[in-house]
């Protein structure tokens, strides 16, 4: 098999026109040729980081939307079904992996559950971390969000730190803010990536002291705006990740389109298509094909590299994607999953009045970081939602066993009514809704009982909603089904006077207790700065 076009070579920084022979699943030779036709073979594409889960998709079913945008490999943490379903959860993905051609990286995670101040639904120890590592498929240890573990010697983290070091496997970081000598001390503990840096002092730091910088570009958290100028001063040192990709986004995108947005900028293109094939590829050692003789055939074919419209996608010397049409099936598994309570009932979510000041989360458009502020319980019994000034209730229901709910105040969501609820709830997944009136809210999480996962909009008893059948955070269906359905709810969130543009997926974080500054779980509100839970009232 011979694949013919202008060669971008990322190892001697070159593009020219070549014939590249392919024999057994690689590539035998790459000779230069007088004459090419105008299309750009590149190594496959490397997302550095990300949540498959977070598509709401199966592997399988991420491998077949992905590829259309010459994706070959993801380096992929399953740190959420984890959190879900333990080892079993990690078990399925690998198993499910296995069934398409696209090559997943896995790690594994290291924070399950990711604090111990909520409840979810199984606990990884030093040792299922270390069977987990022992293993092919697992190709480092996931990021250590439990920084303060970290820096204050935890013993247990250390001791998965130890098993990562001793097997030779990277570990990931995840130390959002962090500086100075904690930051040190953190780094010092074996972290060797951070993909949470928001602005470039931040990320020049953690460089400085020997970490790579995932520059992230999701769903949820877009900071290549706010890094990209390390392109010009540190391409070596960076790559580019998703982390967070909900299926709407991955439809219309991948790693493709923002190569081509910062090559159209002007950013050198070796560099912008190095750090989402080469740069993973050495960091987290993998066997991923990089356009030279003797590697895995893993490469693309594409219009231009200012547009990188994927024409073909090959992975091990098989042609899986070519003029729209992906060339290989995927047949689902079994659902697996973990939700146990039962329904809640208005008079669980009342909060009785104690006439002073409450704390109330703020939230914005696109951003994980939460701000916290004090405003008045009003003169009522029970303190009721303020549409006037969008400050609305919070509700997070264990959904493993039955247990009082938590409820809090939040305002950045601008609904005028109605409710909406979700068991999409990083990292432990119990069921979180918001919403205008105790009514709605109950009904938004019944409804989700009632699935046993899912997404639900609740507005005077007219119910809408999609289940999530495996672990309450992913389907069976395609990328393309969910899409169409997840853009319709967050469409009716929005007439009910919601501004975002993404409810749900800002939703979602609200019960992440390891990202400043105010969050809510399980068990109550829960100030991260402090990592320490706190009451509602001041």
């Amino acid at each position: 098999m011979k694949v013919v076009g202008q060669l971008v070579d990322i190892h001697n920084k070159n593009i020219y026109p070549a014939v590249m022979s392919i024999k057994g699943g690689k590539i035998e030779s790459v000779e230069k040729t007088n004459f090419a036709p105008d299309v750009y073979i590149l190594p496959g594409l490397i997302d550095a980081h990300i949540h498959i889960e977070s598509s709401m998709i199966t592997p399988g079913a991420f491998a077949m939307a992905a590829v259309k945008h010459g994706t070959c490999g993801v380096v992929s943490d399953p740190h959420e079904i984890a959190n879900v379903l333990g080892i079993k959860g990690v078990e399925f993905m690998i198993n499910d992996a296995k069934k398409v051609p696209l090559n997943f990286f896995f790690g594994a995670p290291s924070c399950v559950p990711a604090t111990e101040f909520e409840t979810n639904g199984a606990k990884l120890d030093h040792k299922e971390v270390r069977k987990l590592l022992e293993m092919q498929e697992i190709k480092y240890l996931s990021e250590m969000m439990n920084f303060p573990g970290v820096i204050y010697d935890d013993a247990e983290v250390h001791s998965k730190l130890n098993c990562a070091k001793a097997l030779n496997k990277p570990i990931d970081g995840h130390a959002p803010g962090l500086s100075g000598e904690l930051l040190r001390k953190y780094v010092d503990a074996g972290i060797s990536t951070d993909h949470e840096c928001s602005n470039l002092i931040e990320a020049k730091e953690k460089i400085s002291l020997g970490m790579k910088i995932l520059i992230r570009e999701g769903s949820a958290a877009k900071n290549i705006n706010a890094l990209k100028n390390l392109f010009v001063t540190n391409p070596d040192e960076i790559m580019l990740c998703s982390d967070d990709m909900h299926p709407e986004m991955l439809r219309e995108r991948h790693i493709n389109k923002l190569i081509a947005g910062l090559i159209s900028e002007g950013y050198n293109a070796f560099d912008v298509i190095r750090s989402a094939t080469i740069n993973p590829s050495i960091h987290y050692n993998l066997d991923a094909g990089l356009l030279r003789e003797g590697d895995y055939a893993d490469f693309i074919l594409v219009d231009s590299l200012s547009t990188m419209n994927v024409q073909e996608t090959w992975i091990k010397g098989r042609k899986v994607f070519e003029e729209g049409k992906v060339l290989f099936k995927y047949k689902e598994g079994s659902p697996v999953n973990n939700f146990n309570c039962g329904t809640v009932e208005e008079s669980e979510i009342k909060i009785k009045n104690s006439y002073g000041k409450i704390r109330i989360i703020v939230a914005e458009e696109g951003e994980l970081l939460t701000n916290e502020i004090h405003g008045s319980s009003g003169v009522s019994e029970y303190i009721d939602p303020d549409i006037s000034s969008d400050i609305l209730k919070i509700v997070v229901k264990d959904r493993y066993k039955d247990s009082p709910p938590a409820v809090g105040f939040i305002k950045g969501f601008s609904l005028k009514k109605g409710a909406f609820a979700s068991s999409i709830a990083h990292d432990s997944h119990n069921i979180i809704s918001v919403g205008t009136n105790d009514k709605d809210i109950i009904n938004s999480i019944n409804e989700i009982v009632r699935l046993k996962g899912g997404l639900a909009v609740s507005d005077e008893g007219i119910i809408e909603s999609l289940q999530l059948n495996i672990g309450g955070i992913m389907t069976t269906r395609s990328c393309e089904e969910i899409a169409y359905d997840y853009d319709n709810l967050n469409h009716l969130v929005n007439s009910l006077g919601c501004t975002m543009k993404a409810p749900f997926m800002t939703l979602s974080f609200m019960a992440l207790l390891v990202i400043p500054d105010l969050k809510i779980g399980d068990r109550g509100l829960f100030d991260v700065k402090k990592f320490e839970p706190v009451s509602l009232f001041v």
